[in-house]
């Protein structure tokens, strides 16, 4: 049986992926939040004419010709209006911020001034509008600043402090939860036995779901025993996760019960076994509510598996665009002839004397090793039945 594509994959596993519904969001936890609704301004800003520099609000035409000496009738601190008008060869001391006083048009900077007690001396001459912002200047009320979809960077919680929006409508972040089977494992700090290694798939993976926006549940370490494997299906279910994430067991040996498992708990199987290279034994479906995703165990494996298919999953039922962005590099070493396998290769990058991207793929491509993962800047794709290919041939990378 042919083996299905990534793209047929990755397409039918984004099209059982339903966005999340949403909630309200304190502003204060509202970063790389995503938006579920356009935001519009609730003032304008800034709100009234404000002085961008500290100096002088004074009348323009007064500064025509210099040096001009200048009364000091009061100050206009941020937050705090100066109440009367300024007058004929009059000023009033401002500061950054502060709204200009009426029948000034223009600001002083106080480096061109001598301050005299109640008198400033102008050293030069200003025009009307300089070093002011005009109300509405940036934004004003009714403008939509924020629209549907957007991730929420610090800029954008700024912006939205500033419009004045205490709250935004963001959709849920999905409830990810991640169990690692197999009687081989043991977690970080415990003593294994010789013939057990030490789990790590759950912790890259989760990093990897935090990083896409996931709300990420740890279930532990299952043995490879059906009635544990059951056991921790059904907590998934009664936490409402939304996505769980197995680890392992899901490929054909006698002790690989996770996809039996789920098939006896419901489970719809969406599909199987995947024309990829690392991360053949990719499964998923549909649990009622609750999506499978069923990882390879070998720790490269997993970690290509839920970099193109699990963090795609998430961003899109967030609302986000789902799939990778592939960028053009050129290859630093030749590659081999490909197998009908669409190939991920871990790479380094660099840059050539005319400034393009080199990527450079390691020596050592196994799907256990990590530590080659961990150096690697990016993953080259290689197509299915590619033919060999020289250093400088253009490819196509995801960054890491």
């Amino acid at each position: 049986m042919a083996l299905m594509t990534v793209e047929e994959a990755l397409a039918r596993l984004l099209a059982d992926g339903a966005l999340m519904a949403t909630e309200s969001v304190p502003l204060a936890t509202a970063l790389h939040r995503v938006l579920a609704e356009d935001v519009a301004a609730r003032r304008d800003q800034p709100p009234f004419r404000a002085s961008a520099m500290d100096g002088y609000a004074v009348r323009s035409e007064n500064l025509k010709e210099v040096p001009m000496r200048l009364q000091v009738i009061g100050e206009a601190p941020a937050g705090l209006s100066f109440p009367d008008p300024v007058g004929k060869w009059e000023a009033v001391r401002i500061f950054t911020g502060a709204p200009v006083p009426e029948g000034a048009d223009t600001i002083l900077i106080q480096e061109n001034t001598e301050r005299d007690g109640a008198f400033v001396t102008a050293l030069e001459t200003v025009g009307p509008n300089k070093h002011i912002r005009e109300i509405g200047s940036d934004f004003k009320k009714g403008d939509i600043l924020l629209t549907k979809g957007t991730r929420m960077g610090p800029a954008a919680v700024a912006l939205a402090a500033s419009m004045n929006q205490p709250e935004l409508t963001c959709y849920r972040r999905p409830k990810v939860a991640l169990l690692a089977t197999g009687d081989e494992l043991v977690h970080p700090g415990e003593t294994p036995t010789p013939d057990q290694i030490i789990a790590s798939n759950s912790y890259g993976v989760s990093g990897l779901a935090a990083e896409a926006g996931a709300d990420v549940i740890s279930l532990g370490i299952a043995p490879d025993d059906k009635d544990a494997i059951a056991a921790k299906v059904r907590e998934a279910q009664s936490l409402g996760v939304d996505i769980l994430v197995t680890s392992g067991g899901v490929s054909v040996g006698d002790h690989d019960h996770v996809q039996d498992v789920l098939k006896e708990a419901g489970m719809e199987l969406n599909f199987w076994r995947i024309a990829m290279k690392p991360g053949k034994p990719l499964m998923a479906g549909s649990l009622g509510d609750m999506q499978v995703i069923g990882l390879p165990g070998n720790p490269v494996s997993a970690m290509t598996a839920a970099l193109l298919f699990l963090v795609p999953l998430i961003k899109k039922r967030m609302g986000l665009e789902g799939s990778h962005n592939l960028e053009p590099a050129r290859l630093g070493a030749a590659l081999e002839e490909n197998g009908p396998r669409q190939a991920y290769l871990r790479a380094t990058l660099g840059i050539d004397e005319d400034g393009r991207t080199i990527a450079t793929p390691m020596t050592a491509q196994d799907s256990a090793m990590l530590s080659g993962l961990a150096r690697a800047e990016c993953l080259i794709v290689h197509a299915p039945h590619a033919a060999a290919i020289e250093a400088g041939t253009p490819c196509k990378i995801i960054r890491l």
